[in-house]
């Protein structure tokens, strides 16, 4: 093993053919004449110094260029041999062969993103069911909360991104107006939950991506098709069968219901609209801003907003120690966690899967209701919500097909 340190690789066959060219020649040196003898050693000479070099080139092929310059000043001196199995050679075509396995990236998880969608709809899904549980306090005050709960959330976040706290000069006011509208539509919601079923305020908020492609076809002059259309007035069908204004259904069927369902079903339509443009806003930015700035600008404004609004409505409560503080805690928690989740599930899966999944959140609202407050939902309520994830489900096939044709024109080209 000694001497075998100063060889690592196998030696090549080439050697051992040198070996038994000098043993022949040696026999035949004794039985030849001088003359003949000294035209042997020239052209053994000859033929040895071109096996030599030859025997170096193929070498060199094995060799680094460190182990090169050792095995050149071996080769004017002595050769030293050792057993083949003292020397370790790797194979290029070996280590060439294994690279591409060693090369691939692992798979991710199939489902993942699904999954992710499914978590998000579930968290949202417990939110809302804790601020209808929750009947004291007023909405704006909830909001403010969790504009609070996130702002802290999200400031590591920012420092950490090295994204900074205003963003790009041209996009303030984008990120501006998404704040106030994003705001807004959660004031809205929470409100129109207090107000009305949980599952029909769920039901009337849930159509908001129906009005997301109207509107986006209005103001970014994005591609507008029939189907929007009828998409559309089936959402708005779905709406006024769960929120049976009188004017419709007559004074009877309204009176039942009673003004606090009217109200809270208006709500939930604006905030619905005022989502939809907070969509809208999020696609004229685009990628060029980063996704924690735009959660930064819709804390800081939404709480801004919310503390002046509940303080001139004179609507600011301090909670009750025990359950509603932390009701209000979870529920800021919650609201993160959601958010988070979903932003995951965009980032691995396409939009369309995702907003179908989402269509979950209408289902588990209405058994929420149901386990928890013991409300069996009407016909009407139930048919509305049938038009309205009907028209939203259709929306997300439409984008998911458009999308995927897309990506396969491109991948021909």
């Amino acid at each position: 093993m000694g001497e075998c340190e100063h060889c690592t690789r196998e030696t090549p066959a080439l050697e051992d053919d040198d070996v038994a060219v000098v043993l022949f020649d040696e026999e035949v040196v004794s039985q030849e004449t001088q003359n003949q003898r000294d035209r042997e050693e020239e052209q053994d000479e000859e033929r040895s110094g071109e096996q030599t070099e030859e025997t170096i080139h193929l070498r060199s092929n094995w060799l680094s260029h460190d182990e090169e310059e050792g095995r050149s000043e071996r080769s004017r001196g002595k050769a030293t041999l050792c057993p083949p199995a003292c020397c370790v050679r790797t194979s290029p075509a070996s280590s060439s062969s294994s690279s591409p396995t060693s090369a691939e990236k692992p798979k991710r998880c199939p489902g993942l993103g699904l999954f992710y969608a499914f978590l998000s709809t579930l968290v949202f899904s417990i939110v809302s069911l804790l601020v209808k549980t929750i009947q004291d306090i007023h909405a704006i005050e909830i909001s403010a909360i969790r504009c609070l709960f996130q702002m802290i959330f999200v400031v590591p976040l920012l420092i950490y991104h090295k994204t900074g706290f205003l963003g790009p000069r041209d996009k303030r006011i984008y990120l501006v107006l998404r704040g106030f509208l994003g705001s807004i539509a959660t004031i809205l919601f929470y409100y129109a939950i207090q107000q009305m079923p949980l599952a029909d305020a769920i039901v009337i908020m849930f159509s908001n991506p129906v009005f997301t492609s109207l509107l986006a076809w209005v103001f970014l002059k994005e591609k507008c098709t029939i189907w929007d259309f009828v998409f559309t007035i089936f959402t708005i069908a779905g709406v006024i069968l769960v929120a049976r204004p009188s004017f419709i259904f007559g004074e009877r069927l309204s009176s039942a219901e009673g003004v606090n369902h009217v109200k809270g079903a208006a709500a939930a339509f604006a905030g619905a609209i005022a989502a939809a443009f907070t969509f809208v806003i999020l696609r004229k930015m685009g990628k060029s801003v980063h996704y924690y700035l735009s959660l930064w600008y819709y804390a800081v404004i939404g709480l801004i907003a919310s503390v002046i609004t509940v303080s001139v409505l004179g609507e600011w409560k301090v909670p009750n120690c025990g359950r509603d503080r932390w009701m209000l805690i979870v529920i800021a928690v919650l609201g993160i966690a959601g958010q988070t989740f979903l932003t995951k599930a965009l980032q691995i899966e396409k939009a369309g899967p995702v907003s179908l999944l989402r269509t979950v959140d209408v289902v588990l609202a209405f058994i929420f209701q149901f386990i928890f407050f013991n409300l069996v939902p009407t016909w009407w309520s139930l048919g509305g919500a049938l038009c309205v994830v009907v028209s939203t489900s259709g929306v997300a096939v439409r984008k998911w097909y458009t999308s995927s044709h897309k990506n396969k024109d491109g991948g021909n080209m």
